[in-house]
């Protein structure tokens, strides 16, 4: 009887301890139902941009705006020197992993 009560009780805890992994295996149905979504926090998807576009051959690009909402929903804001640097962020942003979708509020800003 006390071993199947520490058994339970070992159970218990490793069980708890693996619930919050399990939140984020759990499958997502695509729009094809072929494949499961991945799961990238917002945070993760925002740093990413961010980095690549400080680290992008355009110049004023390290000075756009990035907001992630948890669905995978980018917004790009400020200002940019250029339509090429603008379309280049978008380009950007829609190549970097767990980005659904990407709004551009940039606007042009030539430098004079």
């Amino acid at each position: 009887m006390k071993k199947t009560t520490v058994f339970a009780a070992a159970l218990a805890c490793s069980m708890s301890a693996v619930a919050p992994f399990t939140a984020f295996a759990a499958p997502t149905p695509d729009a094809d139902g072929a494949q499961p979504a991945l799961v990238i926090k917002d945070s993760s998807i925002t740093s990413s941009i961010k980095a690549r576009l400080a680290n992008d051959t355009f110049k004023g690009l390290s000075h756009v705006d990035v907001d992630t909402d948890d669905q995978g929903v980018v917004t790009l804001k400020g200002t940019v020197p250029s339509q090429d640097a603008a379309d280049r962020a978008i380009s950007i942003a829609r190549g970097t992993e767990g980005v659904r979708t990407v709004k551009s509020a940039l606007k042009i800003k030539r430098e004079d």
